[in-house]
């Protein structure tokens, strides 16, 4: 029989492990810790995603316009211009006008048609850029349409050019014209061109850039006011 001393004298047992309790809250807090970590990484991943189509889009919009600026810097080139000019050797042989000179931006299925003397058959000195199903595309005299951008990549939402008018150069003539004034003289049209293409993602609509180059066309245009197409009075 145990007495209150021989009870008081008994060894207490001590817990050893964890609860259940514990074991509980413990996952819970490794679980809340490995979800955020998870939510950090696929923002991360997320936002990586998406800097990497930006840049993709930026750089093929960039592309695209350069090619298109350097082409239309040519509008106009010449590879013969002796008809072009006045020669003191050929005084009665009066200059004529540059048929390649003009841009034309009138149709409405055409973004811009111009054209430059690049020998050979005469009909392949003519160029369109053209924008088909989001897809800008390049077409050189009555040949087929050929794809400049790629549509599983990019596609383009707005392509346009603009005419950015210039003050005209007049050219000076020995002689009035015959009302007395200058207005018949020949006059040298400068003008640039602004091209703006917008463009997205394919597989992800939301990131889309916009860029705008703009060009100075070198080969200008000398038009011939006076009434008899002459160069001067």
């Amino acid at each position: 029989m145990l007495t209150p001393r021989s009870r008081a004298r008994r060894p207490v047992r001590t817990q050893r492990g964890l609860s259940l309790v514990e074991l509980m809250v413990g996952v819970a807090v490794g679980l809340v810790i490995v979800a955020g970590a998870a939510l950090l990484v696929a923002s991360q991943l997320g936002e990586n995603r998406r800097l990497l189509l930006e840049t993709q889009v930026q750089q093929d919009l960039r592309a695209t316009a350069d090619i298109v600026t350097r082409e239309l810097r040519r509008g106009g080139a010449r590879s013969e211009v002796w008809n072009l000019i006045w020669l003191p050797d050929t005084p009665t042989a009066l200059p004529v006008e540059n048929m390649f000179a003009d841009i034309d931006l009138s149709d409405p299925n055409v973004v811009v048609h111009y054209a430059y003397d690049r020998g050979g058959v005469p009909a392949d000195n003519f160029y369109r850029y053209l924008l088909t199903n989001q897809t800008i595309r390049s077409q050189i005299g009555a040949g087929s349409p050929q794809d400049v951008t790629d549509r599983n990549t990019l596609r383009i939402t707005a392509f346009t050019v603009q005419r950015i008018p210039l003050p005209a150069a007049q050219l000076a003539c020995p002689n009035l014209c015959p009302d007395g004034t200058q207005d018949c003289w020949p006059t040298l049209q400068l003008e640039d061109l602004e091209v703006t293409i917008s463009g997205q993602a394919a597989n992800d609509p939301a990131v889309s850039r916009t860029v705008t180059s703009r060009v100075r066309l070198r080969n200008d245009a000398v038009r011939f006011n006076t009434a008899s197409g002459a160069v001067c009075p």
